[in-house]
């Protein structure tokens, strides 16, 4: 179980915080599923490429603050804060400049060393009013 929190640290720090997309090839399965995928994004290896760079792209000083993890069976739960500064299109919507501060629970399935299938709960409420989307 410590290599299945392993791999999705390095998923985190590598991709996620690092800005190396390179590592989604190397850690996620050719058949990974994202079974809560945001909208507009394929569900698929490719998909969280293209969520990732986006990511980048609307927030480059973005940080991913893993405050938890839990592994059991070939599951991983971790509970991260994302938080950064707003300074491109993201989902549609313009740069607002704001700053942000969110919560995500990801549970991810490890088989063979390779992420295979991702569900998440997103504070997606909270980030919306962070990026000006809906009012509080």
């Amino acid at each position: 179980m410590e290599t299945n929190k392993h791999i999705v640290r390095r998923l985190v720090s590598e991709a996620q915080q690092g800005r190396d997309v390179s590592v989604v090839d190397e850690l996620l399965s050719p058949n990974f599923v994202d079974h809560s995928p945001m909208p507009g994004v394929e569900p698929t290896r490719d998909g969280v490429k293209i969520l990732f760079g986006a990511l980048h792209a609307a927030f480059p000083d973005l940080t991913v603050t893993i405050h938890d993890q839990i592994a059991e069976g070939d599951k991983v739960v971790t509970h991260k804060t994302f938080t950064g500064t707003h300074r491109g299109d993201f989902l549609g919507i313009p740069a607002s400049g704001n700053a942000i501060d969110f919560e995500v629970i990801d549970i991810l399935r490890v088989r063979g060393e390779k992420i295979t299938d991702h569900w998440a709960v997103i504070d997606k409420l909270t980030l919306m009013k962070q990026l000006g989307a809906v009012q509080s």
